[in-house]
């Protein structure tokens, strides 16, 4: 079996031909390995590649199959991000310098691996997740598979990138402003931002606005790890074959308030319009609605510096950092006190208000970026003022949802005249995770979006 024979074959899939003993955990492993080794020099989507513990886990994994185990990822290759804990392997979070290696795995880690998946690796993010692009000194850069002069977005760029080109079939990512969104709408794929406390990460990411997702390239796979990395055995993957019923979508394309220059792309405009017919088509109702924003802006720097500030003190050498990451921890220490504490004081109010507009509405699509992927460099040399207003006109839409905590599923919109990839945002409620995940499965049957992907050019 040749490493390209398994390119774009899904989680299900594979965890099916698992069981039925049409190939071995032991195959699949290599192949994934050779994917990625392979596209390395030129995606460089991984930071670490686990070669010896990743086939000696596929063949413990063999042998349970042959003695009849049958967990719901058993012997199936997945990646995860540089964020999270995995025995034996340092987490740097894209930073320089020499971490330990993690003497215990994250509590999501610990799932995944009880439900049999085998972990080829860790992939690459920029600095503490805190940029819509992967690039940095401590790793270089990871690049886009359907065009490697395009970034793949961030901060989750390098799980996108291993999932879009086919290396692995679906990858956990980290969403504290739109981190699993952003890339995977800017790499044709499905990323889910869960419910705040879905996915267990041990301590609270980004004074919660930080969750664990998935990206996969179908619905049925993101769901499926969703159920692996949250506990929920089968929830979710059911969810993603119900029929949704009929429901009230509200289309927002307006940009919430950001105290910056930001425009939405017509391109992109066109393209969630479109998605909107297709809603339609299938019997939805769609209405024009705005949510009730404001200033909710003023809630969020408070709890991402400080999450700066405190990951930075896990980073052995501070001289090392971006000054950008330095420019940002020093604003959190200032911003760690009575601001955050009134930051996460006015949630509440805000549930309320934001939330009001479930009343006219069951769900919210909205793009998820404003522009298509940018080029490899466009941040490079930018002040940290500079680079902040960069990344807000371009990704201006998702971040509220993490201020929120409730979950949000992008899903492939379309792609460019020049081939780049376009995504939208389903935005529900608190805990709508199955409502949203039941309406991007039913738009894949007529958008058939798993049938596009990029050329192995690596």
């Amino acid at each position: 079996m040749t490493a390209l024979s398994l390119d774009f074959t899904g989680l299900a899939a594979q965890a099916a031909q698992l069981a039925a003993g049409e190939v071995t955990s032991a195959e699949l492993i290599a192949a994934a390995l050779g994917r990625a080794h392979a596209s390395q020099s030129t995606l460089n989507a991984f930071k670490h590649l686990r070669d010896d513990d990743a086939l000696a886990e596929a063949a413990e994994a063999d042998r349970r199959l042959h003695a009849g185990d049958r967990a719901p990822l058993l012997g199936v290759p997945i990646a995860i991000k540089d964020d999270v804990d995995l025995t034996g392997v340092p987490t740097a979070f894209g930073c320089s310098g020499d971490f330990p290696c993690a003497t215990a795995d994250a509590p999501a880690v610990a799932l995944l691996r009880e439900a049999g998946a085998v972990i080829i690796g860790k992939t690459n993010t920029p600095e503490l997740g805190q940029w819509p692009f992967t690039e940095g000194p401590a790793f270089g850069v990871t690049r886009n598979p359907w065009h490697p002069g395009h970034t793949p977005g961030g901060s989750s760029g390098g799980s996108a990138a291993a999932v879009a080109s086919g290396v692995v079939a679906a990858a956990l990512g980290s969403d504290g402003a739109g981190s699993v969104r952003i890339p995977a709408a800017w790499t044709g794929l499905v990323g889910v931002k869960t419910q705040r406390g879905r996915i267990p990460t041990g301590d609270e990411l980004f004074h919660g606005l930080t969750v664990l997702g998935p990206l996969a390239r179908t619905v049925e796979d993101a769901a499926l790890l969703l159920d692996a990395a949250a506990g929920t055995p089968g929830v979710f993957r059911t969810a993603a074959v119900r029929e949704p019923g009929k429901l009230r979508i509200g289309l927002s394309t307006r940009i919430p308030f950001t105290a910056t220059r930001t425009r939405l792309d017509p391109v992109v405009e066109t393209a969630v319009r479109r998605l909107a017919e297709s809603f339609a088509g299938l019997g939805h109702e769609i209405v024009e609605v705005e949510p009730d924003y404001r200033l909710i802006g003023l809630t969020f720097l408070p709890r991402s510096l400080a999450g700066v500030r405190d990951w930075t003190l896990r980073v052995p050498d501070r001289a090392g950092l971006d000054p950008r990451t330095r420019g940002n921890a020093g604003h959190g220490r200032l911003l760690a006190g009575p601001a955050l504490r009134l930051a996460r004081a006015l949630e509440p109010g805000l549930h309320r208000r934001i939330g009001s507009v479930f009343g006219r509405v069951d769900v919210l699509l909205t793009p998820t970026t404003a522009t298509p992927p940018p080029p490899i460099g466009t941040f490079d040399g930018l002040s940290s003022w500079e680079t902040d207003q960069a990344m807000i006109a371009a990704c201006p839409y998702a971040w509220p949802w993490n201020v929120l905590g409730w979950p949000a599923v992008n899903v492939p919109a379309g792609q460019t005249a020049d081939g780049l990839p376009l995504g939208a945002q389903l935005l529900g409620p608190s805990h709508a995770e199955e409502r949203l995940i039941s309406l991007a499965a039913q738009l894949e049957e007529v958008e058939r979006w798993p049938d596009r992907h990029p050329a192995a050019s690596w």
